[in-house]
């Protein structure tokens, strides 16, 4: 494991470490997160292998903007109103992956859906924009272990293991927030999934 701070940080070197095929810890608007270009699938496959995550379990992933999220993700106007509303910030959604999207497996769930967000975090804005394409986002840590909020917690999570990442970017303590909230659209009804950081209006 490459340890970078964030004050120190050359976003085109880790941004060519991606394009590799390389796998990154960050820090997102809530707490570290786990990651590799979404669209390399022998990556997506590294951060299965380093979580411990269940295969059937898709992760979700983190878009520079919503012209981004229009290139892989069926848009329609209840998204457009959602993400008017709520982007850029900790709001994900499930919504179904355009045909032939180019993202990985596991990314794009067995149902056809992907769960994204345009992210509210400067830095992994700026990552994902130079990368050109959709970052895996799941939080730094095994399967069933808290989600961390600082670089120790990452380190006691992977130190020892077989499988680590490959690069981790230290932005120090992160502020304890509450995970994201994820929604689904259906038939234009909201469903929450999961009630997290934002509080979105169900009507």
């Amino acid at each position: 494991m490459q340890i970078f701070k964030q004050e120190n940080l050359n976003i085109l070197e880790i941004v060519e470490k991606l394009k590799q095929g390389q796998t990154i810890v960050y820090p997102t608007e809530t707490v570290y997160g786990l990651g590799c270009d979404a669209t390399q699938q022998v990556a997506v496959d590294k951060i299965f292998k380093i979580k411990q995550r269940q295969l059937d379990k898709a992760v979700l992933v983190l878009m520079a903007d919503v012209a981004m999220a229009m290139n892989y993700v069926e848009w329609n106007k209840d998204l457009d109103e959602i993400a008017q509303k709520y982007w850029p910030g900790a709001l994900t959604i499930v919504a179904r992956a355009k045909f032939n999207s180019g993202l990985a497996k596991n990314v794009v769930a067995e149902d056809g859906t992907v769960a994204f967000r345009v992210t509210g975090h400067a830095l992994c804005a700026e990552i994902i924009e130079a990368l050109g394409c959709p970052l895996v986002s799941t939080s730094a840590n095994i399967s069933s272990e808290k989600s961390p909020s600082d670089i120790q917690t990452v380190l006691n999570s992977f130190e020892k293991k077989e499988n680590q990442p490959d690069i981790i970017i230290d932005a120090g303590e992160l502020p304890h927030l509450a995970p994201t909230t994820i929604i689904k659209i259906e038939d234009g009804q909201i469903i929450v999934l999961r009630q997290g950081e934002v509080r979105v209006d169900v009507v």
